[in-house]
């Protein structure tokens, strides 16, 4: 076998529809590629806009989260104000007009009323509520009361007479243990002390 040379631009080029002229698809073509210099152009124009933005967005000191969060507000704006979002609210307030204006509904509001209208006019209801507010008032009475015992043992502990006694030998032992020290520091300070030396012992071995 042997090998058979092959155009590349007539294998590139796929063959014609059905219905145009040979003219007709070389117009085709050379518009498709003015369309995509176009394109080119514009990517390279954005880019360099884009550059441009963050330049003027750094010098304005905003950070990449700033911007995150200004494209989420102007999405959710964007959601709010779109038919889809429009339309979506309008069925749902629709749909909430008709429920609460539903017999079915209406009854149950009625009943729940009617049940908490018995429920807190019942004796049980009644007696619960009184229960609860005299036990409050005797836990408050209650805890007054310890307050109070605990005072008035913690006074009649300091008037008795073996705390004034504690009282009396914890201030007998500070003085003398003052009074000690007193002394020594006097002693040791004492100019007869400095000048004087230590009797000798004359006595025979």
């Amino acid at each position: 076998m042997t090998d058979v040379p092959v155009d590349g631009a007539a294998a590139a080029r796929t063959a014609a529809p059905e219905g145009l002229t040979a003219a007709e698809e070389e117009e085709l073509r050379a518009e498709i590629a003015k369309v995509e210099e176009e394109i080119g152009t514009l990517r390279q124009v954005l880019a360099a806009k884009e550059r441009h933005c963050g330049e003027l967005k750094r010098k304005l000191g905003l950070t990449p989260l700033d911007g995150l969060k200004q494209n989420l507000s102007k999405s959710w704006h964007d959601v709010q104000v779109s038919n889809a979002y429009v339309k979506t609210s309008e069925k749902l307030g629709e749909w909430n007009d008709k429920v609460t204006q539903s017999d079915l509904y209406l009854s149950a509001s009625s009943t729940l009323e009617d049940w908490n209208e018995k429920l807190t006019q019942s004796e049980a209801y009644k007696k619960t509520q009184e229960t609860l507010s005299q036990a409050g008032q005797k836990t408050s009475a209650a805890l007054s009361n310890v307050g109070s015992v605990i005072s008035r043992k913690l006074g009649d502990m300091r008037n008795s007479a073996t705390f004034k006694s504690f009282e009396d030998r914890v201030g007998t032992i500070k003085s003398r243990v003052v009074g000690s020290r007193e002394n020594s520091t006097d002693g040791l300070h004492s100019p007869s002390g400095a000048g004087e030396k230590p009797p000798q012992d004359n006595a025979p071995f």
